[in-house]
Order: C-alpha cells, then structure tokens, then sequence
C-alpha cells in the first residue's frame, strides 16, 4: 500500500477544546507577573503557629 498517496496529515487535531481560566498570557494571569510569595509566607506561618500553640 502506498501511504504516500493516502493525502497529508490533519492539522490541529490534538488542539485543546477549550481554553484554560488561568492560561499565561490572559489578563488574569499576564506573561511577566511574577508569583506573590508574600502571602504565602503569611500563611503558612499563621498555620505553623496554630500547630505549635
């Protein structure tokens, strides 16, 4: 069997159907924000206080 002949490749079938919330690149979440470690620092600190106390 010649494949050659069976036609070229589909394109774009492996795309997403959908595009995600949070993708990079969105207003939400823009290509040069950085992650805040601020709050997170917060938290995890009121959380190890809760466990020590």
């Amino acid at each position: 069997m010649d494949y050659s002949r069976m036609g070229g490749t589909r394109m774009g079938s492996n795309t997403p159907r959908h595009a995600e919330h949070n993708a990079k690149g969105t207003a939400k979440n823009p290509y040069d924000r950085k992650a805040d470690k601020a709050a997170l620092l917060e938290r995890m600190k009121a959380a190890a206080k809760k466990k020590e106390g």
